[in-house]
Order: structure tokens, then sequence, then C-alpha cells
């Protein structure tokens, strides 16, 4: 079956207003955060007024009473920005681990409405490393680097203003270093912005090879084909092209960042010689204002050195978030009508009729089914029979509505499948597909998971249809047996039973049975046979069987050539005819 690849990758710019989005029922809690970082800014400021207070006045006046009060308030004022950064730190981190939690949870629910068609066509790995790796990074970056942005803004503008009323003359000395700054970080965040896209896609490459090697059927598949060296030799080069990407995303505009630093050191010098020729000039310039100056120059220009930085870092948010967006822009193509309909279990009663059915996977190839028509009676047995790549799997496909007509119609009961409600769909219908897949947990989870609220002895009369009840009575921890990955601890066989067992536990009025027995011995299946239609009565039962002789009992078979209907019968009729069912049958 041909795959249709994904092309609804959303060319998504990022935006603030998406993030505003994220953060707005936060809101309250937030201005909180500023409020604390604004308060802790604020009494920082106050410090270098007091350290001007002990060098001008209380040293050279040996005032110890005055020089207590001063130091007794330099360490009021510590303790108290201390208290306040720890609350606002934990708040802020709280806040932030909600946010990506709310982010984690909406990419994960959006990705569960997509179609078969996404899945099919986008690796798991990749998947994985957006809604793990990329939105962790986004935890880290984004609520440390926000509420360090605000913290040093505030700072910045405290600080500033506390310059300027101590001296207006040498405050303009510091200032005179931003423009620099502002280059150097323009060009370094670029540069750091591209690097952390290219670093999340390499990432989301080493998380697909993990994914795909380190897998049960991956270690199958390399130890079977002697290439597991050459997994290693893949995932070395991936390694490798990450810590590249990761050593010049942190050395990016280090010899600019050098610079900077070089002008930071020599700035207290620069202030002092300021002030020096102010006082040549006969201007009143106070030792306890010199220092002073040189403590707040320490408050302003680390923290507008860390603003710089921070914008670095949210170049490489927005590099992140643009690539989970993508996703988020995805938009569905199966969707639930607005007021859909309902059909219940025990209102099924005519049957599912296709009615000139064409659909390709991918619509500018060629159709897959070509306008087809037939009708699967309520309560029967159907089989669709014929040669690989003829559609049978398809019917399945849309009869489930894993993917939409591109023309006609698929009735339940003469009702459009698109107007079914998925609720009514996924009632009506079980299916067990030919590529058993279970779950990493028990016997029993991966039942109840059919049907949470199922007695013990609906289990045990499910597990003896499915002729498994003598396999679980050998197991040491019998249901509470763990299956291991994909259910690797059991035969191809085994695992198709239980995902049986599972299906049937839910007592659908429709069983779609694709390839679902194939694993099974000639004794098993004939056994298998027989419990099905002691619980089958009534039920529609629709099997996909490249094994003529599991469906010559059928009610109905429905032989399919190249995506068209060639024959429908029973087994005896479509024999007596001698077209390609008898052929296929005969050869």
């Amino acid at each position: 079956m041909v795959m249709k690849t994904n092309t609804n990758v959303s060319h998504t710019k990022f935006s603030f207003s998406r993030v505003s989005h994220l953060v707005k029922p936060y809101t309250t809690t937030l201005v909180i955060v500023l409020l604390l970082i604004i308060i802790g800014g604020a009494f920082g400021t106050i410090s270098p007024f007091l350290i001007q207070k002990i060098v001008d006045d209380a040293l050279p006046a040996s005032n110890m009473n005055l020089l207590f009060n001063l130091v007794l308030g330099l360490a009021g004022i510590s303790i108290f920005t201390t208290i306040v950064s720890v609350v606002q730190s934990y708040i802020s981190t709280s806040i932030g681990q909600r946010i990506m939690h709310d982010l984690r949870v909406k990419l994960y629910e959006h990705l569960q409405s997509l179609s078969l068609s996404f899945f099919s066509s986008t690796r798991t790995g990749e998947i994985q490393a957006r809604i793990t790796s990329d939105i962790s990074k986004m935890q880290s970056l984004l609520t440390n680097t926000a509420t360090d942005f605000a913290r040093h803004v505030t700072a910045i503008i405290t600080t500033t203003i506390a310059m300027l009323l101590l001296d207006w003359r040498i405050a303009i000395v510091s200032i005179l270093i931003i423009p620099l700054l502002v280059l150097v970080n323009q060009r370094v965040a670029k540069i750091r912005e591209r690097i952390m896209h290219d670093q999340q896609e390499r990432v989301a490459d080493l998380s697909s090879n993990i994914t795909e090697s380190l897998s049960a059927g991956g270690f199958i598949l390399a130890r079977t084909m002697g290439r597991a060296r050459h997994l290693v030799h893949m995932f070395r080069k991936n390694s490798e092209d990450l810590s590249k990407l990761e050593t010049r995303s942190n050395t990016a505009g280090q010899w600019e960042f050098a610079i900077i630093f070089l002008f930071l050191d020599m700035l207290p010098a620069f202030t002092f010689f300021g002030g020096g020729i102010l006082l040549g000039m006969g201007y009143k310039v106070s030792i306890g204002t010199m220092v002073a100056f040189v403590a707040l120059q320490e408050q302003l220009l680390w923290p507008l050195l860390e603003v710089f930085e921070t914008r670095i870092e949210f170049g490489k948010v927005r590099a992140i978030l643009t690539r989970v967006f993508s996703y988020l822009d995805m938009p569905p193509e199966i969707t639930e009508r607005e007021n859909p309909l309902t059909l219940h279990k025990n209102e099924f009663e005519k049957g599912i009729t296709f009615e000139n059915v064409s659909f390709s996977y991918d619509r500018e190839s060629v159709s897959l089914l070509k306008n087809i028509s037939f009708t699967i009676p309520a309560g029967k047995y159907t089989a669709l029979v014929g040669a690989t790549g003829s559609g049978k799997s398809t019917i399945g496909n849309l009869i489930a509505r894993l993917y939409d007509t591109d023309e006609g119609r698929v009735l339940f009961d003469g009702i459009d499948v698109k107007d079914l409600s998925f609720n009514s769909i996924s009632e009506l219908l079980g299916i067990v597909t030919q590529d058993p897949f279970l779950l990493n947990a028990s016997i029993e989870e991966n039942l109840l998971f059919a049907k949470p609220d199922a007695t013990q002895e609906e289990i045990a009369n499910i597990l003896q249809v499915a002729q498994l009840k003598t396999l679980i009575t050998s197991l040491p921890e019998g249901l509470k047996t763990q299956v291991g990955e994909r259910g690797y601890q059991f035969s191809g066989g085994e695992r198709q039973r239980l995902c049986i067992a599972r299906t049937l536990l839910r007592q659908p009025t429709i069983l779609l049975l694709d390839e679902a027995t194939s694993a099974l011995d000639a004794e098993t299946q004939k056994a298998f046979t027989a419990a099905l239609s002691s619980v089958s009565d009534g039920m529609t039962v629709i099997s996909i069987a490249h094994r003529l002789s599991t469906v010559r009992y059928a009610d109905q078979i429905i032989v399919l050539e190249n995506g068209k209907v060639e024959e429908i019968g029973t087994h005896d009729n479509l024999i007596s005819l001698g077209g390609r069912y008898a052929k296929m049958v005969f050869n």
C-alpha cells in the first residue's frame, strides 16, 4: 500500500501573540512575579547610596552609630532582596512548568486529531522530539529567560535613574557602551537562532535513530541483517553533528563578547578618570560618589549584558516554538461535523454501503479504488479477497474513517460515515489489523484498555474464544504477565489472538479482521473460527484475507482486482463462475 506524504506542514512564523495566548491563563500570577521583580530591583539600587554615605559621612567623621545603622541597612536590604528573589523564582518556575504542561498536552491532543496519513509519513522519533526535547528545552529557556529578562530590565531602569540622580555627567560615560552591545547582540542572536533550529533537527534525527534501531523489531532487523555496525556508524555521525552544533551554539560570538568584557573591566578606570577630570575642572565630586558610581555600574552593565544574552536565548525559543507551532497548525484532515449524527449498536440493521467510491493516498496519483460500489449486509460474514495492492485494507481504512473518500460515499445504514460522530464509529466498529499492536504493559492492562470496566468473567470468556485460556493459565503471573515492547514476549500468533481478544471484549457490532489470523496455525485457526461463531451471532464480520481457506464459509465474498470489484458471491457461486476467484483458489 502506498502511503501519502504529508504536505500540510505549516510555514508558520513565530509571533509573540501566540506566546501571550499561552501565558494568558496565568496573568494574575505573572503580575505578582513582576511586582516582586520590581520591588527587588528598586531595593537593590538603595545599596550604592548607603555606600556613598558610609564613605563620605560615616568613615571620615568616625561616626560609629551612623556606620552601624548604614551597615545594618545594607545587610537588611541584602536579606530582603534574597527572600524576594527566592519567592519570585519559585513562583515563576511553577508557572513555567504549568505553561509547558499545557502546551505539551495541547500538542499531544492535537496530534491525536490528525489522520493516519500524518503518522504514516512522519518519523516516530521526530514526533517524540517535538513533544519531549523541544518543549523541555523551551521550558528552561522560556521560564528562566523570561523572568531573568524582566529582572534585568528592572535593574537597568532603576539603576539608570539612580546614576542620573547621583551624577548625570559620569552616567553618560557608562551609557556610551550600550550601542556597541546592541550591534554585537544582533549579530550573535541571528547566528544562535539559526544554529538552534539545526540543533533540534539533529535531535529529531538522533531520536528517530534510537526509536527505530533500539526497539525489539529494530534489534532483530539489525542482528539478522548483520547491520549493527552500520547503525552504530549512523548514530555516531548524528551524534557528532549534534555535538558540533552544540559547540557552535555555545561559542558563537565569544570573540565579540570578549571585547565587551574588556571594556567592562576597564570601565571603573574610565569612571575614576572622568571624575578626576571633573575635579580638575572645578566641579565637586566626592569620593563616596565615585565609589557608589562604580557599584551602580556593576548593577547596570552586568544586567544590561544579560539582557542582550537573553535576547539571544529568545532567538533559540523562537526557533523551537516555530517547530512546535508547525505541528499545531496542521489542520486535521478527518474532522467531526458540528452536529454529528449518532448511531448506536442496537440501531445498526441494514449494513455498510460503498457508493461510487474512489480513493488514492495521494490525490495527485492514480486512484487505488476506482468508482467501486457494493454492500456489506448487517449481521453477515463478508470476506474481501484479492491480490496484494488491490485495495482490501484501504476499504477497511475507509470503513473506520481513518481516511475520507476522494469521491463517493461510505454509508452506515444509509448515513454517510462523515456525518456520524467519532464515538458512534468507535462504538460500532472493532478492528484487528495484520500488524498486532500491544501496549508495553500486562496482559490484563492491554485487555482493559478496550473496556476499562470489564469483569473477570467477561475477560475469561473472551480469552476462551481467542484460544488463550490455556496459555494464560500456564503463565506464572497469569493476566499480570508483562507482554514486553510491542508484545515481543509472545509469538506472532499469540499477539494476534491477544489483539483479537481485546477487540472482542468491546463487543462491537461490526468486527473487521484485516489479516488478523495470518500468524495462526491451521489447528488454532479452526478452533478460533468455531469459537468466534459462537459469539458473533448477529455481528457483522468483515474479513480481509489472503488465505482463501479461511473465507470459504463467508456469506459473501467480494473479489477485488486493481482497485475495482471483480466479483461478488458465495464460495460455491464464484467457483462455478470460473472467474478470478476460482483461479485464485485453484492456483
